[in-house]
């Protein structure tokens, strides 16, 4: 193998995307702007920028502009809606603490709502799931999201698998019985059909950087009723869910990337969808107890699942060496698990599938992007059986 590979070959699209030409060139063109709640010409200037952007986004979305939130991305977006719609519903009711949620959600929600039950008194239901991840909508699930509780909150597709959960049966049963609903949108936003209008959610998320904006920025959805109690304090700004002065260069790169994004989706599917399945058949058929955790069957269509999704176990080999030793030969990719005070672990989202550990402790994630490209994947081809062979050599810690 080539240690001293020149080209790099990106595939952690799932982690962050590169910024779009169109979204640089709006950021760029609107960096000068002022603050947009000031009353002078300057601050009129700005305010009319964040304004379209806003009102772009609505559109794309299907919403109204008063309910885009930008926020610094998609971690405090599910932030503000977890936090924020628990505190309304304890608020009203102080016995109705329950929050209901999958064990496969991101960090950002599944923390959150760990911190609720740590510190807010919060009662904590998981829902079931199958191998793939997905939420299975049994008699038992549907009655723990439609019985009273202060939160539903589940995601759009999984960041590690890029499993597309049952949102419309699960958010449209929760809404039904009354009570108020999360989405986090994170990964779907911009690469599978997002409407806020057709999915009864109270909030959802999303985060720039994910569809080709800048970093630092997101958006969070928020109905008028019933509308999160504000996490923090110090401003109006953003309906007073998220004080502070506004980055509107940021805003307005959002906006951007997110219609080219939406404008390319189709044919942007198609073709990671291509890829990706290249990808895994040449990985089953080259190395032997592959194990392959996004939904996928050879020769079918799987629309269950992100088309730029690949996360497959290797089992006899640490993750963190594959990426490794990855990473020598130029492909850059991660393990979708988590990793505490240095030492490589299982992930939660695999262990919760019923994943064994040790496969899961030697799962890689390929996740694919706009800038994905046909010699990525034979680059990854030519050297990825080496890579496991080497990686199991070296065995388990």
């Amino acid at each position: 193998m080539d240690t001293h590979a020149s080209a790099r070959h990106y595939f952690d699209h799932a982690a962050t995307t590169q910024l779009r030409g169109s979204a640089r060139k709006v950021l760029v063109d609107n960096l000068d702007l002022l603050n947009p709640g000031g009353q002078y010409a300057s601050g009129r200037k700005a305010r009319a920028v964040l304004d379209g952007a806003r009102e772009q986004i609505a559109g794309i979305v299907g919403c109204d502009p008063v309910e885009v939130i930008f926020t610094s991305g998609g971690t405090e977006a599910d932030n503000i809606a977890v936090r924020g719609l628990y505190r309304h519903s304890v608020t009203a009711n102080p016995d109705n603490r329950t929050i209901v949620c999958s064990p496969v959600e991101h960090p950002a929600v599944k923390e959150t709502v760990g911190a609720l039950v740590t510190h807010g008194g919060a009662r904590q239901i998981l829902l079931p799931v199958d191998r793939f991840g997905a939420v299975t909508c049994t008699s038992d699930c549907l009655a723990a999201v439609s019985s009273p509780a202060a939160l539903v909150s589940c995601m759009w597709a999984n960041n590690e698998t890029g499993t597309i959960q049952p949102i419309d049966r699960v958010v449209h049963t929760a809404a039904k019985a009354g009570n108020p609903v999360h989405v986090d949108a994170t990964q779907a936003l911009g690469k599978i059909p997002v409407r806020f209008d057709e999915v009864p959610a109270t909030t959802l998320a999303a985060s720039a950087h994910k569809f080709g904006g800048p970093r630092g920025a997101g958006i969070l959805l928020a109905r008028r009723s019933p509308a999160p109690v504000a996490p923090i304090t110090g401003g109006g700004q953003e309906r007073g869910l998220r004080p502070g002065t506004q980055d509107v260069a940021a805003a307005a790169a959002t906006a951007a990337a997110l219609a080219e994004a939406v404008d390319e989706m189709e044919r942007e599917e198609q073709r990671l969808k291509g890829l990706r399945d290249r990808l895994a058949r040449f990985i089953t058929a080259t190395i032997d107890r592959a194990v392959i955790h996004t939904p996928w069957i050879p020769g079918e269509d799987t629309p269950q699942a992100l088309a730029g999704h690949l996360s497959v176990s290797f089992p006899g080999a640490e993750g963190d060496s594959l990426i490794m030793l990855l990473d020598r030969e130029g492909i850059e990719c991660s393990t979708g698990s988590a990793c505490h005070a240095g030492v490589n672990r299982a992930s939660d989202v695999l262990l919760a599938m019923g994943v064994e550990e040790t496969t899961a402790r030697g799962t890689v994630r390929f996740t694919f992007g706009h800038t994905t490209t046909l010699a990525g994947i034979e680059a990854v081809e030519k050297v990825l059986p080496q890579v496991v062979e080497r990686a199991r050599l070296a065995g388990m810690a």
